[in-house]
């Protein structure tokens, strides 16, 4: 009999045994769980990893017919399905290229397309691209927009100081893409995208609710995902505590650390704002927290930011902690677009190959703008003028639409779910300010998962919370977005299954 040794390291040398996938053993219990967790790789590469569709999509209508467009430019964007550079399978037939367009925020869609809602999944540490069975081209044509200007592989130069100036040139885009592709004039639309897309989303829904007949389209609703639409204070600071204490195997703080976070947390008025304010139905517009410098429009006192120094803390202790999803632990997985962690061989969407075949520019593409896409009046670098959604304009947007949809994850501490619920809470809309009763818990469930979530409607207003999910909900949970955005289409009644 031969066995292989392998010795390393010169002053000390261990011997290694792993008995992790033995048969046999004393323990039946252990046994057991083993068996459980290949069943369970089993669901996953037979349920999500495979070229059909299972029972959970074949409940929904068949995947929407190819459009065969008339005019003859529309050909210059042919993409074959099958000709998608390292895609070993046929992705189906899509459109792609330049159009003109007139004229975190600057994160490129094509993130979504390969890695969320497109159909094909490359996510975080697969060697190689497989179908994605949640495709959202099941239930709808979609088009992937980078925009604003300088976001991706658009062309130009920066040059807008608001999202109103950002959705006029979104529709000014939108009103050229559809003398290409005709055959989409008069559909209904509906309008969705993640993060900043809190501000973009919204305030381009409104544009064009308010400027009827720019577009030959019929704007129905829009979907929001982890949702930047309120104060940072609102969004980060008062829940961040909270949510550190929540998940606090992910934030195992030494007692000392708990103590400095708690009294910032208490000093800054964080530690009872959503027993205090947050209630069913509000009882009036809510307040700042102490933490914010009176006369100020969320200004922090010093020594009140609290997300920050949480987030600093645990990344000490996780080297490769990610805001994006807290769940996530050594060692860093690769990604092919370099987002969050640069371990990748290679940016997909740089090499040339992929860029002639989606009829894009030989150009540095970047996964997020390295500078502003907004200016100042004077043409300079500059931030973002608009008001947050919820403080402005997404109460018309809701009262236009047939159904609007805001999601959030759970394990996103960028955004944490309960500042979407304070914003909401602070919302006046159809009549009335806030959810007149409460989110009830364990109320969104999946078909074939269970319970999955909290979910919640009134007034036009779907609130959606994802267990397992960080801040790219169809990256994380697509079975639960895609749930999601069928509802959105009106083809479910609710967003549960």
């Amino acid at each position: 009999m031969r066995s292989l040794s392998i010795i390393s390291g010169a002053l000390t040398t261990l011997l290694a045994v792993r008995g992790v996938l033995g048969i046999g053993g004393a323990n039946p219990g252990f046994e057991e769980a083993q068996q459980i967790q290949r069943d369970q790789f089993n669901r996953m590469r037979d349920k999500f990893l495979g070229p059909n569709s299972d029972d959970f999509l074949s409940k929904r209508q068949s995947p929407p017919q190819t459009i065969n467009f008339s005019n003859p430019a529309a050909q210059q964007f042919f993409v074959p399905g099958t000709s998608i550079p390292d895609v070993t399978f046929d992705a189906g037939p899509s459109w792609s290229g330049l159009l003109p367009i007139s004229g975190g925020p600057g994160c490129s869609s094509l993130e979504g397309f390969l890695q969320e809602n497109g159909p094909i999944s490359w996510s975080w540490g697969q060697s190689a691209p497989t179908p994605n069975q949640f495709s959202w081209t099941n239930l709808a044509h979609m088009i992937w927009v980078e925009q604003p200007v300088g976001t991706g592989f658009s062309q130009g130069t920066p040059n807008i100081t608001n999202d109103d100036e950002l959705a006029a040139q979104l529709v000014g885009f939108l009103g050229q893409f559809l003398e290409v592709f005709s055959e989409l004039k008069g559909k209904d639309f509906y309008l969705s995208g993640e993060s900043y897309a809190g501000f973009y989303v919204p305030y381009i829904a409104n544009f064009i609710y308010e400027n009827p007949g720019l577009i030959d389209l019929n704007l129905k609703g829009i979907d929001i995902a982890d949702p930047s639409l309120s104060y940072d204070v609102v969004q980060d600071e008062i829940p961040a505590l909270r949510f550190a204490q929540a998940h606090s195997d992910l934030f195992p703080f030494t007692e000392a650390q708990w103590a400095d976070f708690q009294n910032i947390s208490d000093t800054c008025g964080y530690t009872d704002y959503l027993e205090k304010f947050v209630t069913y139905p509000p009882a009036g517009q809510l307040p700042f927290p102490a933490g914010v410098v009176e006369g100020t429009f969320g200004t922090l006192k010093s020594g009140c930011r609290l997300h920050s120094p949480i987030q600093q803390a645990v990344g000490v202790l996780n080297p490769v902690f990610d805001v994006y999803r807290v769940s996530d632990t050594w060692p860093s997985l690769w990604s092919v677009l370099g987002f969050p962690e640069s371990t990748q061989q290679f940016i997909y969407f740089n090499r040339t190959d992929v860029q002639d075949a989606i009829h894009a520019p030989h150009i540095n593409w970047e996964i997020c703008a390295s500078r502003s896409v907004y200016v100042t009046k004077t043409g300079a670098q500059g931030n973002d003028q608009s008001v947050a959604s919820m403080l402005s304009i997404f109460p018309n947007v809701i009262e236009k639409s047939e159904r609007v949809v805001v999601v959030h994850g759970l394990a996103d501490f960028i955004l944490v779910a309960e500042g979407t619920r304070i914003a909401i809470q602070n919302m006046t809309w159809n009549g009335a300010q806030g959810f007149q009763t409460p989110i009830e818990n364990e109320t969104f469930t999946v078909d074939g998962f269970g319970v999955f979530g909290n979910e919640h409607t009134e007034r036009g207003l779907t609130y959606v919370e994802f267990y397992y999910s960080g801040h790219m909900t169809p990256q994380f949970v697509p079975w639960a977005a895609y749930n999601a955005i069928s509802f959105l289409l009106g083809l479910q009644e609710t967003p549960s299954t």
